[in-house]
């Protein structure tokens, strides 16, 4: 697949909107409150965050997961560096990214690190000391299966499984499983019979559980041994 750019509008309210799957890019409620309860809680952090933890993810969009997972990672005061993997097959530009994180102004100078670093082709660099961020581009049926990695946690943050279902397959899913570290987790904001049937067969204990807002249900597993 042609790398190809976001198509992005705005909602009145400001929050960016992807018109290629007429989906939000985070919650219409608090995007940062969703990543926090979704990704954070969902994958048992910070209280799993170690020296050397990597996290990989499904869909970067703005970069709201990885800002927010960064600064509770500084929050905690862990040592040594932190690993963030993220596929993604329509990156913004860097201008998107800007107008989409300018409302959380908690995010401060990581927040401009990120866009002053962003490049629509991807890429490894890191945004702050002891943080590696990699966005690989492109589709990810695709780049998963060819990936060295194994994460630690997984935030499964596509659009949703009924307007974007090639990021929620059952063959996707088994490369997550298959790049999954021992003991490790994932996460997401569907609860979809189809997404917990699939992350089953990957090999992971699923759980559905509270989700953020206005979801009901979200999805949480653990790699079984």
């Amino acid at each position: 697949m042609q790398n190809q750019t976001a198509d992005v509008s705005w909602n009145p309210d400001g929050v960016p909107v992807s018109d290629r799957f007429d989906d939000p890019y985070f919650s219409l409620e608090d995007g940062m409150e969703e990543t926090r309860h979704v990704f954070l809680q969902g994958n048992q952090l910070p209280e799993r965050f170690c020296d050397g933890f990597h996290i990989a993810e499904l869909g970067f969009g703005t970069g709201l997961n990885f800002l927010t997972t960064l600064q509770v990672w500084q929050q905690a005061g862990v040592r040594g560096p932190l690993r963030f993997t993220s596929f993604e097959a329509f990156p913004m530009t860097g201008a998107e990214m800007a107008r989409a994180l300018a409302p959380f102004h908690v995010l401060g100078d990581l927040r401009d690190s990120l866009v002053d670093h962003w490049s629509v082709d991807g890429g490894a660099f890191s945004p702050v000391q002891n943080v590696s961020l990699e966005v690989v581009i492109g589709d990810a049926r695709t780049s998963l299966p060819a990936w060295q990695g194994r994460a630690n946690a997984w935030y499964l943050d596509g659009f949703s499984p009924a307007k974007n279902p090639e990021l929620w397959s059952s063959a996707l899913m088994d490369e997550v499983g298959r790049h999954t570290a021992t003991g490790g987790t994932c996460a997401t904001y569907s609860a979809a019979g189809g997404v917990r049937r699939s992350l089953d067969a990957a090999g992971f204990d699923v759980q559905r559980v509270p989700g953020f807002g206005r979801k009901r249900h979200m999805t949480i597993g653990t790699l079984r041994a």
